[in-house]
């Protein structure tokens, strides 16, 4: 019986332990980076602004396009103008087949669109006079442009490519971000555990303390009142522990749930310090205007409100607008004589629009776009100057928070070493129980600081890199392998 009772004693905790998955913090990042609801997030929105950006590069690529009715039937009563300029109602019952075969573009320089086109059509007519008949196009060029006094190419030229490389550069800050999350949930289970585990070694502690308490009473040696806060004590550190697994168990599922993990029974160990290495605000600053996706929405948004301004001023005034088209064609009922004598047809249009008077509307959109542009420049001389000083006080903050790392360090070996003397100073009835009450709640509040202190010196250390997209440990720029998208 006392080798049974052995063995599940040795083998639970091996098989317990067996079910816990160990996890560093580096580990829990790399995870999230690649299985956290966030980065789908993240590679989500990075996979629309692909497609936009490629959307965009095809526009100014030829298109072919392919237009058929196959077939349309009509059988009615339809009203119509005939030659002497009278409505008449005519029977209607026919079959009509035609096709068409278009090659479209853009024409940056200009604004406009030119295609070429050919066009083929049937007609048969049912009734008493049965007859087909045909019509060809073999070529048509057209050009459009609807205005000549802007030209939208030109601006999205500017603006498109921008819009994309922003995109890319938010998707690494994103994912810098997703470290900076990670490390938040890491540490709220850390300190669960570390919460948990104080707590359960405190009401062991205070159950000894409070057996010495009884039979100190029992002897005379100490007042009532001394082992009812003995005992009070006991039932504050019960209901801690309690407290405190359930506090465990929700960051456990916190953590795993974000980097969908199926086993919640996480055990984490504590990161070490990183490296020292020295920032200087100066190429800080200078990673973060290389690197940073503001520098480049800076330029985005002046840009487009430039195009705005631009687009008043060429179409509020004087609208002007051009079509042209040159072709050959022919119709008749032989279908073998359709390809010989054509038909030229050809068409040039201009379309002016002037407003006479307009009660000042286009005056007033005009300077309503001029006052946007000084608005969104006056915002993004207020954007630097927040962007630069954001960097400029994490630099510094990131210089101490090493030294704050420290303190807060020894002042934990400190509180814990003075809790033990004191611990053993009641034990051999040499201090009473409220010193060492208070040794207990400074050796606590110091382990609790230390872990913040701990936790504020990585979320700064990610934070410093998703604010310059630069790895200052390994002195280079940050970035992300290209994703390939089918």
């Amino acid at each position: 019986m006392k080798k049974i009772l052995l063995i599940i004693i040795v083998i639970f905790p091996l098989f317990h332990n067996a079910q816990s998955k160990k996890l560093t913090l580096n580990e829990a990042i790399e995870i999230a980076r690649k299985k956290s609801p966030d980065y789908k997030i993240n590679l989500n929105r990075n996979q629309s602004n692909y497609w936009r950006f490629k959307r965009y590069k095809a526009s100014f690529l030829p298109e072919l396009r392919l237009t058929a009715t196959l077939p349309e039937y009509r059988n009615a009563v339809r009203r119509i103008t005939n030659d002497a300029g009278q409505d008449v109602f005519v029977t209607q019952n026919q079959l009509l087949i035609d096709g068409g075969l278009s090659i479209s573009q853009s024409v940056p320089y200009t604004g406009g669109t030119l295609s070429v086109n050919t066009n083929l059509e049937r007609v048969e007519l049912f009734g008493l006079d049965d007859n087909i008949g045909y019509s060809v196009i073999p070529f048509s060029i057209n050009y459009f442009q609807s205005s000549i006094l802007f030209n939208e190419f030109k601006w999205d030229k500017k603006i498109e490519p921008l819009i994309y490389e922003e995109s890319k550069r938010d998707f690494i800050e994103n994912m810098e971000q997703i470290s900076v999350s990670t490390s938040s949930r890491y540490f709220d289970l850390l300190k669960a555990q570390m919460q948990l585990a104080i707590s359960e070694t405190n009401l062991k502690n205070q159950d000894t303390l409070l057996q010495i308490a009884k039979g100190r009473f029992r002897v005379g040696k100490i007042a009532e009142n001394e082992l009812l806060q003995m005992e009070l004590r006991y039932l504050n550190s019960k209901n801690r522990v309690t407290t405190n697994t359930i506090e465990l168990k929700r960051a456990s599922q916190n953590l795993a749930r974000y980097l969908e993990l199926e086993n919640e029974d996480l055990t984490l160990d504590i990161p070490e310090q990183l490296p020292l290495f020295d920032v200087e605000i100066e190429k800080a600053l200078s990673e973060a205007q290389n690197n940073r996706k503001a520098v480049i929405e800076f330029r985005r948004k002046r840009l487009e409100a430039e195009k705005q301004v631009a687009f008043q001023k060429g179409n509020n005034r004087l609208q002007l607008g051009i079509r042209a088209n040159f072709g050959i064609s022919q119709n008749g009922e032989d279908f073998n004589n359709l390809f010989s004598n054509f038909n030229k047809q050809q068409n040039v249009t201009v379309s002016v629009g002037i407003p006479i008077f307009d009660w000042g509307v286009s005056k007033s959109r005009r300077k309503m776009a001029e006052a946007n542009l000084d608005l969104t420049n006056n915002n993004i001389n207020q954007d630097k100057q927040e962007f630069e000083q954001e960097i400029y006080l994490h630099v510094l903050n990131w210089s101490n928070q090493r030294d704050f790392l420290f303190t807060a360090e020894k002042a934990k070996e400190v509180s814990m070493k003075r809790y033990e003397i004191s611990k053993k100073r009641y034990v051999l009835n040499k201090v009473d129980i409220t010193n060492l009450n208070i040794a207990l709640e400074e050796r606590d509040k110091a382990v609790f600081e230390y872990l913040n202190s701990l936790e504020k010196f990585w979320r700064d250390y990610y934070i410093l890199r998703q604010l310059t997209l630069y790895d200052f440990i390994n002195d280079k720029k940050i970035e992300v392998e290209d994703i390939l998208y089918d």
